[in-house]
């Protein structure tokens, strides 16, 4: 049985580690729950691994809001 606990909380401020965006975490996956197209359209060495939480985000960047799908291993709290 796989035994996930997520970092970060509904309703946290979390940043991308990578990418200059910040985002409102509103849903959890405990392990990857989007497409395998969408997973194989990240570049291989940057491809994060499935079963870590995954979470749902009302991102903002300078230009836009949009929701984003990312990895625990690629946010930081806000």
């Amino acid at each position: 049985m796989l035994k996930t606990r997520a970092k970060y909380h509904l309703g946290q401020i979390v940043r991308h580690r990578k990418h200059p965006f910040r985002g409102m975490v509103f849903d959890v996956d405990a392990i990857f729950s989007n497409t395998d197209e969408w997973y194989e359209a990240i570049p291989e060495e940057s491809r994060p691994s499935k079963d870590q939480p995954f979470y749902h985000l009302l991102a903002e960047n300078d230009q836009s809001y949009y929701v984003a799908y990312v990895s625990e291993q690629n946010l930081i709290a806000d």
